[in-house]
């Protein structure tokens, strides 16, 4: 398993402090001399049902956010049992069945399963099988990790290293000057993108990631603090409450997608809103119950109202102990393993996932890992800048012969930012191409919002170099996310559609919708206006005359579109209220 994917970024645990560096490592050795060889102590219990939940897909209030419950209605998503939270009557009835300690370490209402843990027992096998003869709900149970926790537990109260200059990094338009950092999007005329006005703003991107260590302190970051486009973040992982702690991958992932460094390092969405979950372990462990962590990460990011989910982590065959390798090449068919499926429903939810394909192209195992080969996703090959395959990149098909990878992007000597705070020249693995796929995702849908996550995660395809010949490295292709967005964007009517003005843009209260051609006023008109969610803030029909004035003067500030229909087609104008 090659859970991340930067051979240029080792699993760190050095910090200032030195004396808490020594004896983490110290109990981390101690850990590992006695965690090898070990029996599970973990396990992942499946329910039969959700009956008698004090939950209803009549009230998802509960257990969704207004963007969540905005996005089904957008999208007409229904709401069903499969949304409903796990049975709180079951966790407590196993919780309660032995009087041995045990405490639960992870959920999924999706598959409708928990890990419990059992952290000061020998007899954990022995309760687990009297629990499986006693309750009926029980279908299914799975031993996944052997954990002594706490690992540690200490919170790092961040010092903010922030320059007298910070704010010259952030760009107040999109004309940004990318300095060598052009090669990371100029393979997908990203930069074009940008241009056009499109860089993630009003989308929200969930990281999965092993740690964003010092995101939180670097300068560069600050303004994304600042402008409040750091939504929030979970440690799913257990022992650790500090995402910003630990590990410095995810600080490498977010810089691809979040920097505004102007002249030295933009991202492929830098006025996106960012989630950060930690999901994998920041230590050299690898065990299954990290599937559970993705899969609650997945499950919190659509209760969030996602636009965009990006997982940077790859898991094939090489997990800690025998007994959780129970994974061959045949299982990548998208339903097998517990994240694939998870990464697959979240697609099912009005999302976008862009998945690392992995880095196995030169081990035993070569081909993609979970959750790469899940349906209805994107899993990111990686190319260097000429768009020749890295041969580290893993191999497709999946097991089930659909095109894997999806699509290819930059994967070797990509700049991004250390745990330093330093812009470098080395980033290498599937978990770089897949950020800049996952940003670029982002800018896309905010430029073609008519369309659904299935339509813009095709469009993608589409528009990838190979599309009509995709082989087992790369997929379909360098995606071209500009021609795409200027062969479909809605501001631009289709030939021999009636043409509009919307002006003016950006606006204080006022719009005028006017008819290029004068006889077109004698079509039958119709305006809607909806906000970044997709809610509709107003419509009005059967309008006939060539010039109509819109006061959206009672609408808070912020980007809205306007959809207008007629007998020859529609068209959707983003306007920018002030």
């Amino acid at each position: 398993m090659k859970k991340i994917a930067y051979p240029f970024l080792l699993l760190r645990l050095l910090y200032k402090n030195k004396v808490f560096f020594l004896l983490s490592t110290f109990c981390l050795l101690l850990f590992e001399a006695v965690a090898y060889g070990q029996s599970p102590n973990c396990y992942r219990i499946t329910f039969s049902d959700k009956n008698d939940s004090p939950y209803s897909v009549n009230r998802p209030e509960e257990f969704l956010s207004p963007r969540a419950i905005a996005k089904r209605e957008r999208f007409n998503i229904p709401i069903i049992e499969q949304d409903l939270p796990v049975n709180p009557h079951y966790i407590d009835s196993i919780l309660n069945f032995s009087s041995e300690p045990s405490q639960i370490i992870a959920t999924s209402k999706w598959n409708n399963s928990v890990v419990i843990f059992y952290p000061e027992t020998e007899n954990s096998q022995n309760i687990i099988d009297d629990m499986v003869e006693y309750f009926p709900f029980i279908v299914d149970v799975l031993p996944v990790a052997y954990y002594q926790l706490p690992f540690f537990s200490k919170t790092l109260v961040p010092t903010l290293k922030r320059s007298s200059n910070a704010n010259e990094y952030l760009s107040a338009s999109c004309d940004y000057d990318y300095g060598n950092s052009i090669d990371n999007i100029k393979l997908h005329k990203g930069e074009l993108l940008h241009k056009a006005g499109f860089c993630g703003e009003g989308m929200l991107i969930c990281v999965f990631d092993a740690g964003y260590e010092n995101f939180n302190t670097i300068s560069y970051f600050q303004p994304l603090y600042e402008n409040g486009q750091i939504w929030g973040t979970r440690d799913l992982v257990p022992g650790l409450n500090d995402v910003y702690m630990g590990n410095a991958h995810g600080l490498s992932v977010m810089s691809l997608m979040a920097s505004a460094i102007e002249g030295q390092l933009i991202g492929s969405a830098p006025k996106a809103n960012y989630f950060l979950f930690r999901t994998v372990a920041p230590y050299n462990f690898n065990n299954l119950a990290e599937e559970d962590f993705c899969a609650k990460a997945a499950e919190i990011a659509d209760s969030l109202g996602a636009d965009i989910a990006t997982f940077q982590l790859s898991y094939s065959d090489n997990f800690d102990y025998e007994w959780q390798n129970i994974y061959t090449p045949n299982d990548n068919n998208g339903m097998t393993s517990l994240i694939s499926r998870s990464a697959f429903i979240l697609a099912q939810k009005g999302i976008v996932v862009v998945v690392s394909a992995g880095n196995d192209g030169l081990a035993k195992w070569h081909y993609i890992g979970h959750p790469a080969d899940a349906k209805d996703i994107l899993a990111v090959g990686a190319v260097n800048k000429y768009g020749l395959v890295n041969n580290f990149s893993s191999y497709g098909p999946s097991a089930d012969g659909r095109v894997k990878p999806d699509v290819a992007a930059l994967g070797s000597d990509v700049w991004c930012v250390n745990e330093k705070g330093k812009i470098v020249h080395t980033g290498t693995g599937t978990s770089v191409s897949a950020p800049l796929i996952a940003g670029l995702a982002a800018c896309l849908w905010q430029a073609l919002p008519q369309y659904s996550s299935f339509e813009i995660t095709d469009l993608i395809r589409k528009y990838g170099d190979r599309y009509n010949n995709p082989d087992d490295r790369t997929g379909y292709g360098i995606p071209n996310f500009y021609q795409c967005y200027l062969d479909h964007y809605a501001g631009v009517p289709e030939k021999g559609m009636t043409e509009f003005l919307v002006y003016p843009n950006p606006t204080r209260g006022e719009l005028r919708i006017e008819m290029s051609d004068m006889r077109s006023g004698m079509l039958d008109m119709r305006y809607e206006i909806f906000d970044i969610y997709g809610r509709k803030m107003s419509q009005v029909s059967n309008l006939t005359s060539s010039i109509h004035l819109i006061n959206i003067s009672h609408l808070p500030a912020g980007i809205y579109f306007v959809k207008i229909s007629t007998e020859t087609g529609i068209v959707t104008q983003k306007v920018v209220k002030l």
